[in-house]
């Protein structure tokens, strides 16, 4: 039996860890969708060249002869994505369908309108006729005088979002001591059992002959295609100063899945071979994780944006 030394257990918890993460990784966003009743938040173009991106990884891992659990991974994304997409695709097209009502129905709602302003018109006339009644007058101005002073209302404003925020961090917070713990423990459960097994550092060296330069064009493209996914998504909340619809915790998991991934393959080996061999998943994973630092900073930005307008129109 080989003997367990500190940085293969590393490496096993972290790649673990890591596959825990991947694991539940678009169920945060299917969830977030599925309460809104829209996918209006999510960018369909940052879903396509992901899934593209998980394609050609897919073909470029089996073609490297990458190890088992990044295929297995890979294959599952692959599933994961076309139902995340599909998603999205079929709340577009009903939302779709409810914004564009048939003509009969257009002109019921224009004569239900209509009757509603008339009935509006004759509901105003008869409270001017009744503002001259005594005791009436002083009832408006208590009324208006409660809505122009709406600053018992405001003052409830901070703790709310205080507590929104605060509830929103704790969740985040104990999912990701979730996804810590259960990739720790299958890591324990598989070395335990054999199923997983340390491989010596120097294997490398003696047996590893290049990459295909097919498999190598495919890594590089998949990456490619991860550091472009997110550049519409950060557009678009940009452009709507929103992240209203995006799952918070969708991208907190991604940073954790991206963070132990590379850091489960610079544990198990920093020989030459071995990195420039496993090169263009670590940029792909790597590099995303400044651009989910982006998100994060528009999501404190903008992410309060729904509540303040709330606020607003309740007020006014």
């Amino acid at each position: 039996m080989i003997p367990l030394i500190w940085n293969e257990a590393l490496s096993g918890i972290t790649g673990s860890i890591s596959l825990a993460a991947w694991v539940f990784l678009l169920l945060p966003q299917l969830l977030e969708n599925y309460q809104q009743g829209s996918a209006e938040g999510i960018s369909l173009s940052f879903l396509l060249i992901w899934f593209v991106g998980d394609v050609t990884n897919l073909v470029g891992a089996i073609w490297a002869g990458l190890v088992p659990t990044v295929t297995a991974l890979a294959i599952y994304f692959c599933f994961a994505d076309a139902i995340l997409i599909s998603q999205c695709l079929f709340y577009r097209s009903a939302n779709k369908n409810k914004n564009h009502p048939s003509t009969s129905t257009d002109e019921r709602t224009t004569l239900l309108n209509s009757t509603n302003n008339g009935a509006t018109s004759t509901k105003k006339t008869r409270q001017n006729s009744t503002s001259s009644i005594p005791g009436s007058l002083t009832r408006t101005r208590t009324t208006s005088s409660s809505a122009q002073n709406p600053t018992h209302n405001l003052s409830a404003i901070p703790e709310e979002k205080s507590t929104s925020r605060t509830r929103t961090y704790a969740k985040n917070t104990l999912s990701v001591f979730l996804i810590l713990a259960v990739g720790t423990a299958g890591w324990a459960i598989a070395y335990k059992t054999g199923a997983w097994r340390p491989q010596p550092t120097g294997r490398h060296e003696e047996t590893d002959e290049g990459t295909p330069l097919g498999a190598s064009i495919l890594g590089y493209a998949s990456a490619v295609c991860y550091l472009g996914a997110r550049i519409p998504q950060i557009l678009k909340n940009q452009r709507e100063r929103s992240c209203e619809g995006l799952s918070l915790l969708f991208f907190v998991l991604s940073v954790v899945g991206n963070a132990t991934y590379g850091a489960g393959i610079l544990f198990h080996s920093l020989e030459k071979t071995y990195v420039l061999t496993n090169l263009p998943w670590l940029i792909g994973s790597l590099g995303t994780m400044v651009e989910d630092g982006v998100i994060f900073g528009q999501f404190s930005a903008f992410g309060e944006k729904k509540e303040v307008e709330e606020v607003e129109s309740a007020v006014v």
